[in-house]
């Protein structure tokens, strides 16, 4: 749980098998923590294709350069992280659980409106992978079903809203767009993995709608992928490099909210 939620792929070339430890937790080798939709099943190794596009290349790299060893074996070059310094990993209650999925709210509401508000996002209206209508049904049912009391949004939700909402305003494009894609693109991937671990640990292994979506989610999530290549195809190589460049950001905003699961332990 110490890691965001990783939305890249192992590199090209490379196998990646996943499986269930007895007591539960995931773990992905040859690849990131979070793995990748569309990977096969656990236990299973897949032959990843070439990378191509921009996604698949330059956003990629900057991402698994901020994986540390201990996340991408093979890539990772940043330093271990508060969580994986901890001599005992921390165990998430119920209320941690809900503090997290209401933050996780906040930011997607902001970007949910800021989708609809600038023209330039057009093509992400829509798109089915929209959470917030999700997290508000699993709030209520958390809340009826564990006699738990909702919470106000916390520090790292307000904080991270705030701070799409102020690259929205300011019109940087490419810079937002590393945000929506790494934010709702690793909930899809490794946030599904961490969805199953709460539901073990917390729910008597209740799925939340947080982790359902309509239709083939496989589909969806290529379509919105290349809805992303071709504005990236229209970009200045200045507007690719405000992209990539904030993917440290992207990376710290949206792991922010797994501290909640890590007893406040950054996961960066």
């Amino acid at each position: 749980l110490a890691g965001f939620f990783w939305a890249h792929p192992p590199a090209a070339g490379t196998k990646r098998r996943a499986f269930v430890r007895p007591n539960g937790a995931c773990t992905a080798l040859g690849g990131h923590p979070g793995g990748h939709p569309g990977g096969g099943h656990p236990g299973s190794a897949v032959e990843m294709p070439p990378a191509t596009g921009f996604i698949d290349t330059e956003l990629r790299g900057a991402a698994m350069r901020l994986h540390t060893r201990k996340q991408a074996p093979k890539e990772g070059e940043a330093a271990p992280t508060e969580a994986e310094k901890a001599p005992e990993p921390y165990v998430p209650t119920r209320e941690d659980y809900l503090a997290f999925l209401v933050d996780s709210l906040c930011v997607y509401r902001e970007f949910e409106d800021i989708v609809q508000q600038l023209p330039a996002m057009e093509p992400f209206r829509d798109t089915g992978l929209e959470r917030s209508q999700a997290l508000e049904n699993d709030i209520e049912f958390m809340c009826k079903e564990y006699g738990l009391e909702r919470p106000e949004f916390g520090a790292p939700g307000r904080e991270y809203a705030e701070e799409i909402r102020q690259i929205a305003m300011a019109g940087t494009i490419p810079e937002l767009m590393c945000h929506y894609y790494n934010f709702y693109f690793a909930h899809t991937a490794g946030g599904r993995m961490i969805g199953k671990q709460m539901s073990a640990l917390l729910l008597d292994k209740k799925t939340l709608d947080f982790y359902k979506w309509e239709g083939d989610l496989n589909e969806t999530k290529g379509k919105v992928k290349g809805d992303i290549e071709d504005m990236a195809a229209a970009w200045t190589r200045e507007e690719k490099d405000q992209c990539v460049d904030a993917t440290a950001g992207a990376f710290k905003g949206g792991g922010a909210l797994n501290s909640y699961l890590s007893g406040g332990l950054s996961p960066h």
